[in-house]
């Protein structure tokens, strides 16, 4: 695995680790936000080939 694969990867267990607690925290702006960059990062894990796997958020 190369080093940006493994960087995004990263980001994406991070945003979905802050989105749950955002839930959790009921923090309904910060959810957006955290949903907001999650979207960001599959799109771009998408557009570079980048399996994720199945997401639990």
């Amino acid at each position: 695995m190369d080093a940006f694969t493994a960087g995004l990867l990263q980001r994406i267990k991070t945003t979905e680790s802050d989105l749950t607690r955002a839930r959790d925290e009921g923090d309904e702006f910060l959810v957006e936000v955290e949903q907001g960059e999650l979207d960001d990062l599959h799109r771009l894990a998408a557009e570079h080939g980048v399996e994720v796997g199945m997401s639990a958020v």
